[in-house]
């Protein structure tokens, strides 16, 4: 019999624990260089700053909660598991970065004219450059994803996992895919020099919200009631 989802499920594990360590140490990474401000001026500086911050933190912790829906709901510890996750792990430390940089650089548009926080320096020869690093961080984190549920998938036997379990992980593999190639899509038009003074490598991402409804009603169709995306 298939155990419960409640039962399979372990918090205390060295695997989660170690990952829980690096996306705090992630986050960390993000507010590093705010000084704490010793004038009034200082720190009405400094909470633009925090947008940045923000936002940047906002992404973290959304990667941090799929990681861990995923091992909540596969609780494996194989070395397959193992070399996928140390991929991932180290895909978000280089991701801090264009994540910081490019969440700096957003925040100092909103602020035109106000924004009083740290200067970003970037000229319109290096934006191809800029949206194409992040693209290529964006799919290779996703990807890791998409390689974690086929797998855990495959490894139905071993935790239990039923018939309706192994589609969901499938299914969300697939999601994580078409998140991924989002991102290739991006830095291939950064790197085509196609759009980017429009911003269009940027606004490419406000369609993956569109194409995963898509996805997961054609995945679906025909079911009585469709499941939550993972």
């Amino acid at each position: 019999m298939m155990p419960a989802e409640g039962t399979r499920h372990t918090d205390n594990t060295r695997l989660e624990a170690f990952s829980d360590a690096i996306f705090g140490f992630a986050a960390t990474l993000l507010v590093v260089s705010l000084d704490v401000p010793s004038t009034y001026d200082a720190l009405v500086r400094s909470l633009y700053g925090f947008l940045a911050f923000g936002l940047s933190f906002a992404m973290l912790a959304s990667i941090w909660n799929t990681h861990r829906s995923f091992f909540k709901r596969y609780p494996l510890g194989d070395p397959r598991t193992v070399v996928l996750n140390t991929v991932l792990l180290f895909l978000m430390l280089f991701y801090v970065y264009p994540l910081k940089f490019l969440t700096r650089l957003l925040a100092l548009l909103v602020f035109r004219g106000h924004f009083g926080g740290d200067a970003v320096t970037i000229s319109g020869a290096q934006l191809p450059g800029m949206f194409a690093i992040y693209g290529v961080g964006f799919t290779a984190v996703f990807g890791c994803f998409a390689l974690m549920y086929f797998h855990a998938a495959k490894q139905a036997p071993s935790i239990g996992l039923g018939a309706a379990e192994v589609r969901t992980a499938r299914d969300s593999g697939g999601q994580f895919v078409i998140m991924a190639g989002f991102g290739a899509l991006s830095a291939g038009l950064a790197l085509g020099n196609i759009g980017v003074r429009l911003g269009l490598p940027g606004w490419i991402y406000g369609l993956i919200g569109p194409a995963l409804s898509i996805y997961w009603i054609w995945r679906h169709r025909g079911d009585a009631k469709p499941p939550t995306p993972s």
